[in-house]
């Protein structure tokens, strides 16, 4: 057998040691596959969506931003497809009373028949047949929990994006082709959650809907393609670790003419962290049949009328993370000594520098506490003056954070101090009053 990974284990440990992520509810024994980002996860989350945001819709004139609402009409859901057919099968273990998926690969032999062996008990014949579960989390609406007041976690953020295509069009004036990006959560009763982030009942997408002319579908399918895969090694993912994967026949969604993810190579393997899908006109056709209400586009220059194409790019902001956090996770020997660091993109990095007086006296405190003023205003810094410099070095390097500043005996006499890069762990001397210049400088990008 191939030798197991523990890299995962070790950055899950790391993750809450420095305050990436922590288990939801922990001290009352966790909630299953839910997480909460700490003091450095929000802050690398928060810079993955914001640069996410300001490629799709700051830096084009051809996409809108919005914010839908997480309870939306039911009928949406039943429009969508989503009622009827966002379903897993399922098998229950009668002995352990533990649920799978019925293409759960761990069980042993067909669900339901007497020689069927229980993935976890190992006990046979106690698997029950496959039955339909659907993913989305039911909620009511009003005082009375009744049929009629039933409404649903959105499980995907798009549906919101389509019911106010037309909104959007005509209040900001926009013409196709042009798309409608929205960051929010989403939410899914998965059964085989796993894998740390990964996989989760609670989740945030960053999705953008773009609207084109039936026709011109294949080729802005082609250009968001690409697009999205150079945005992805934007983020300083080594592009070796990241691949397309076409849909193939048993794979596409109902509603996907053509569907590929991009996908990175995790330690327990290949896994997505964005699709790029050709939904056709199937949803604006669906709400426009169920709602009765015209979603077709009038082309004011040749006078034609359709409903127009979708190519969809839908990311995940807590995938992303994983991905993020996984391709920056290094193991290195330093002058005989083993360091952990996370070698982040310094523009995603949650912490930009940290400030060092290199000893506790002779001013060095002061002149550290002014210099960490001066910068937290532009940057999120951190000041530590705890313990020896080689420790203190450490724990950034484990934050991730590109820069160190040390005040030392020097920086009295002529007010420079040291800069040590994180990844190449060289120094150099620089004034005090130029480091905010010398950081802006190396944290473009």
């Amino acid at each position: 057998m191939p030798p197991v990974d523990s890299t995962m284990d070790k950055l899950v440990s790391l993750a809450k040691r420095r305050g990436f992520v922590f288990q939801s509810s922990e001290i009352y024994g966790g909630l299953g596959s839910v997480w909460d980002y700490g003091p450095l996860g929000v802050e690398l989350k928060k810079n993955i969506k914001e640069r996410w945001w300001r490629s799709m819709v700051h830096e084009r004139e051809d996409i809108e931003g919005l914010d839908a609402a997480i309870l939306m009409h039911p009928k949406i859901w039943e429009a969508s497809g989503h009622v009827a057919g966002f379903t897993d099968p399922l098998v229950d273990c009668r002995q352990c009373k533990n649920r799978f998926r019925a293409d759960d690969p761990r069980i042993k032999g067909t669900p339901g028949e007497p020689t069927a062996q229980c993935p976890v008990c190992g006990s046979k014949g106690t698997l029950t047949a496959p039955r339909l579960f659907n993913l989305m989390f039911k909620t009511f609406i009003g005082p009375v929990e009744e049929a009629a007041a039933v409404v649903y976690l959105r499980p995907e953020t798009a549906q919101g994006i389509y019911v106010n295509y037309l909104n959007v069009l005509q209040s900001s004036r926009q013409k196709i082709p042009f798309g409608i990006a929205q960051i929010g959560k989403a939410f899914r009763n998965e059964i085989t959650p796993g894998n740390f982030t990964f996989r989760t009942r609670e989740f945030e997408q960053m999705e953008m809907q773009f609207f084109v002319k039936p026709g011109s579908d294949l080729e802005w399918f082609e250009f968001w393609k690409a697009e999205r895969m150079k945005w992805a090694q934007g983020l300083g993912i080594r592009p070796d670790k990241l691949r397309f994967h076409q849909h193939g026949p048993g794979e596409l969604a109902h509603y996907a003419k053509d569907a590929f993810d991009i996908e990175y190579e995790f330690p327990f393997g290949w896994n997505e962290f964005e699709g790029i899908h050709n939904r056709t006109d199937f949803d604006l056709s669906r709400h426009q049949q169920a709602s009765g209400k015209k979603l077709e586009y009038l082309d004011t220059a040749t006078n034609e009328r359709f409903i127009p194409y979708v190519v969809e790019t839908s990311a995940g902001a807590d995938r992303t993370t994983l991905v993020v956090m996984a391709d920056a996770y290094r193991e290195e020997e330093v002058e005989g000594e083993k360091r952990v660091v996370m070698r982040f993109h310094p523009a995603l990095a949650p912490l930009k520098a940290a400030v060092f007086p290199l000893v506790n006296k002779e001013g060095m405190p002061e002149f550290a506490r002014r210099l960490y003023d001066e910068l937290r205003g532009r940057f999120n810094v951190f000041h530590d003056d705890g313990g020896s410099i080689g420790r203190r070095y450490r724990r950034q390097d484990e934050a991730g954070t590109p820069f160190g500043i040390t005040v030392d005996g020097q920086t009295i006499q002529d007010q420079t101090v040291t800069v040590r890069d994180r990844d190449t762990l060289q120094q150099e001397r620089v004034a005090a009053s130029r480091v905010a210049e010398y950081l802006e400088q190396r944290l473009r990008g």
